[in-house]
């Protein structure tokens, strides 16, 4: 490594988890990062910042005067530009040690094989559930580990997927089923800087073969309340690979599986017995306020310290608008061997 490398790493090859090993892993991995909006900034600044040596940026979107408040890579004078090819500009002007490669496009069923195949670790910044899903499959295909982070309003969440033959994102989230965005929910500015913060930090920690990953961990950070939480998870099925590269999950056994109650079922049930149901609403407090349906209200967060509290002699039914906190809910009664039945439920679109 040259002295100029050395002197702009120094401080973090002083750390003795780095040191020069580390830092020389760095300089020769591949990184592909799908998103460069909210969450892909700081994960690009960051991963640039610390010395990668080669990322690629998937992007086909261009920056809008909406994205600014959160997107702190752009500026006024970059309204309209390619994200891609504007983020390469900007990053490279902050590092140029740092092989930095755009591609224009959206991540699909037809380059994604293509693309993953050429990078050791690919980020997953993305904001729809179908790149979601894609970036997943194709990861797990060719043996390639996922850290995937997402927000919304003032929470968000982290994972590491398939590393090292652990959990996949579709072990956590086996359903394509699409929830709020943040154009529709709104999101906190400073949140995807926090998220993708540690998202990059995951990466740096997969690549120098340091600390605890967060493989089998879903982390959730709500920074309107301070709260966060470690949800445990495992590979839940085991998977192939079909003639087209997809993951297709194995029949599992009947009762391994939280148990869906449809919005409309529910309403049923609820007025031909409402005292034998007994409903959770698992969102924030401000959300239950908001959009009240009835029953109790435990943010997803307190879940764990509450579990005890659940009457095995009801029907718990947890909600929440998406399903993705409901169905978490669900997992993790389950998990405490809950001597009753439980449901998750979202609201019916």
């Amino acid at each position: 490594m040259e002295s100029q490398e050395r002197k702009r790493y120094i401080r973090q090859i002083t750390l003795p988890e780095m040191g020069l090993a580390g830092q020389e892993k760095l300089k020769a991995s591949k990184v592909l990062v799908i998103g460069a909006g909210g969450l892909g900034c700081p994960v690009l600044q960051y991963l640039t910042a610390a010395g990668v040596g080669t990322i690629g940026i998937v992007d086909d979107d261009t920056v809008d005067l909406t994205n600014l408040h959160r997107q702190i890579l752009y500026s006024n004078a970059d309204v309209g530009q390619q994200k891609a090819v504007t983020a390469v500009s900007k990053l490279s002007a902050m590092n140029p040690l740092v092989n930095l490669i755009p591609f224009p496009v959206r991540l699909d069923e037809n380059n994604a094989s293509e693309m993953i195949s050429g990078f050791d670790l690919v980020i997953d910044g993305s904001d729809n559930f179908p790149t979601r899903y894609i970036a997943n499959d194709h990861c797990v295909a060719l043996n390639k580990p996922l850290i995937f982070g997402s927000i919304l309003r003032f929470e968000g969440q982290v994972s590491v997927f398939n590393y090292r033959g652990g959990p996949t994102y579709r072990c956590l989230f086996p359903d394509a089923e699409e929830g709020d965005n943040c154009e529709v929910a709104g999101v906190m500015g400073i949140l995807p800087g926090i998220i993708g913060s540690y998202m990059a930090n995951e990466a740096i920690k997969v690549i120098c073969e340091i600390g605890e990953i967060l493989s089998g961990q879903l982390l959730i950070i709500n920074t309107l309340t301070n709260q966060t939480n470690i949800f445990r998870f495992s590979r839940n099925f085991d998977s192939s690979l079909n003639h087209a590269g997809h993951i297709l999950p194995q029949k599992q056994h009947q009762d391994a599986d939280p148990q869906q109650l449809l919005f409309s079922d529910f309403e049923k049930r609820i007025e031909s017995d409402p005292d034998h149901i007994f409903l959770v609403d698992v969102r924030e407090e401000y959300e239950f306020e908001e959009d009240f349906i009835g029953g109790v209200n435990i943010p997803l967060p307190d879940l764990p310290g509450k579990l005890t509290t659940m009457p095995a002699d009801k029907t718990v039914v947890f909600y929440c608008r998406s399903g993705v906190r409901s169905l978490m809910a669900s997992q993790l009664l389950n998990k405490n061997h809950f001597a009753g039945r439980s449901y998750w439920m979202k609201e019916d679109k």
